[in-house]
């Protein structure tokens, strides 16, 4: 009730709460006013109580980008210090987006994920609009501070869907657009969290989440960017401690694309040899020269040495 007071305080839900901060598509959630007397001491009081439930991760909805409001920087301010405060390491994150680039500081400071995009769905046109907003976000990533390309819609995800009528459906994506998101994720570095029924996984899908080559590049690599866009060809090169280069070589055509990709052109002179982690198979490299076939919508996804 409007009339609760905060816990430790004289001040009551009604007067922490931001009258002009409603959330549009739940519309009895109100934001707090971060120059209230109270504000920082409701905050407080939610952490304490979820510290002691042994929480590990928060997820804080209709905070990190509207329409309306721009992003709410001072609520998620006191919602950084009430966790610095409750005694208890917690995962903040932070939804939905776009986030505003332009935040990048504020997002490392005080969460630890946050969302780059609104709801992402099995869409071709969503998936290659992801290059666009992980090219903005390049060289953010880092350990603890990770922009977030959202869930990952594989496998059986319709089961109560809100998308496309709530049928109970399979991922719309093909196999080859499902490993572009997976490349793309993982080469970014965007946390990867599955969106479908675990308990209904074929072995496709088990197969994109436990591959441990690319998980390795997921979890240890750095340096992350595009290094190169031309046409239908992307490719994204990352580094790793251990002298490993790797590089995402994506077709986001509608045909079939042959490549002859020097890796001089993106800073891999000096590779001898390489593998195609999603298949094992080898690199084929000649003189400098990455010779392969990219599927339409598709990815080959190297480590070299």
């Amino acid at each position: 009730p409007a009339a609760t007071p905060v816990l430790g305080t004289s001040a009551t839900a009604r007067e922490i709460a931001h009258a002009n901060s409603i959330c549009p598509w739940n519309t009895d959630m109100y934001g707090v006013d971060a120059s209230k007397e109270g504000a920082q001491a409701y905050y407080d009081s939610l952490f304490e109580l979820y510290a002691e439930w042994g929480v590990d991760l928060v997820k804080v909805d209709d905070i990190a980008a509207s329409r309306l409001y721009d992003t709410h920087q001072p609520e998620i301010a006191l919602i950084s210090k009430a966790i610095e405060r409750c005694g208890r390491p917690m995962v903040l994150s932070l939804s939905p987006g776009p986030a505003p680039v332009e935040y990048s500081d504020f997002f490392v400071e005080h969460a630890n994920m946050w969302r780059v995009t609104d709801d992402f769905w099995d869409l071709w046109p969503l998936l290659l609009d992801m290059f666009d907003r992980c090219r903005k976000w390049q060289g953010v990533p880092q350990a603890g501070s990770w922009p977030d390309c959202d869930m990952l819609p594989l496998g059986h995800i319709g089961i109560r869907s809100v998308d496309g009528g709530g049928e109970d459906r399979w991922t719309r994506f093909t196999r080859d657009e499902q490993l572009t998101m997976m490349s793309l994720w993982s080469i970014f570095r965007s946390p990867l969290i599955f969106g479908g029924e675990l308990r209904d996984n074929d072995d496709w899908t088990l197969s994109l989440l436990t591959n441990r080559e690319v998980l390795r590049l997921h979890r240890e690599s750095c340096g992350a960017r595009e290094a190169l866009c031309k046409d239908e060809l992307i490719v994204w090169t990352a580094g790793h401690s251990d002298g490993t280069r790797y590089a995402a070589v994506f077709n986001v055509g509608d045909t079939l694309l042959p490549v002859e990709l020097a890796l001089e052109e993106i800073g891999f002179s000096g590779s001898a040899s390489g593998t195609e982690l999603w298949s094992g198979t080898p690199a084929k490299i000649a003189a400098g020269v990455l010779q392969t076939t990219v599927p339409s919508h598709g990815v080959r996804l190297y480590s070299f040495l």
